[in-house]
């Protein structure tokens, strides 16, 4: 709980298949969670909303929906490519102990958010920061987690009941795990390298 903040940093992972199944404490989670809620928002706006999704039918239909969609992207691929592609594992919905599905309310604080008014987009920056708060307070609990992008937004609006105008930003898997990766899947798998930090770094100007 109480892990340098850079080694929490470094050590958090996009969890797919270490999940072991295993329930979460509610005082666990219940911690993760107001660390989400803590983030900063634009105009105090707290976008953000958490929908806690253990039904295993629910799961399950949203599973299949995952596999659909990674099917649709498996079949641009060719070559090197769709091999490298075909062992990563893309998600753990159903091994995980719950999925936290984290929605965008842009009506949220309105009709004039403070800080909004040039970027509209600010206030789904908010709901990244709630995301990311979570994701490194799960790892401080020694939990992980992945999130799922392989998925439509009607799809999921309608399988959760979410209203429109409310856009589901993204379907986490949550628990215990039996260990944390110490190289991303993705390096491992060899679909790509990580950038440099000083290939990211500017100077007063681009």
């Amino acid at each position: 709980m109480h892990a340098d903040i850079y080694e929490i940093v470094h050590r958090r992972r996009d969890v797919r298949a270490e999940f072991t199944g295993a329930p979460i404490p509610d005082d666990v989670l219940r911690r993760i969670l107001a660390a989400a809620h803590a983030a900063p928002s634009v105009g105090l706006s707290q976008p953000w909303d958490f929908v806690l999704v253990a039904d295993p039918a629910v799961r399950r239909a949203f599973h299949e929906h995952v596999r659909h969609e990674r099917d649709v992207f498996a079949a641009t691929l060719s070559g090197t490519r769709a091999e490298r592609f075909a062992r990563v594992k893309i998600d753990g919905v159903l091994e995980s102990s719950l999925s936290v599905v984290v929605t965008y309310d842009p009506e949220r604080g309105g009709p004039a958010v403070l800080g909004r008014h040039a970027i509209a987009d600010a206030g789904l920056y908010s709901v990244c920061l709630a995301i990311q708060n979570l994701w490194l307070a799960a790892t401080a609990e020694d939990l992980g987690l992945g999130w799922v992008s392989f998925y439509r937004e009607p799809f999921v609006r309608r399988l959760l009941g979410i209203p429109e105008g409310i856009r589901p930003v993204a379907w986490l898997c949550l628990g215990p795990v039996t260990h944390l990766e110490t190289t991303p899947d993705l390096e491992r798998h060899g679909w790509r390298t990580r950038r440099p930090l000083d290939d990211a770094i500017h100077h007063d100007r681009w």
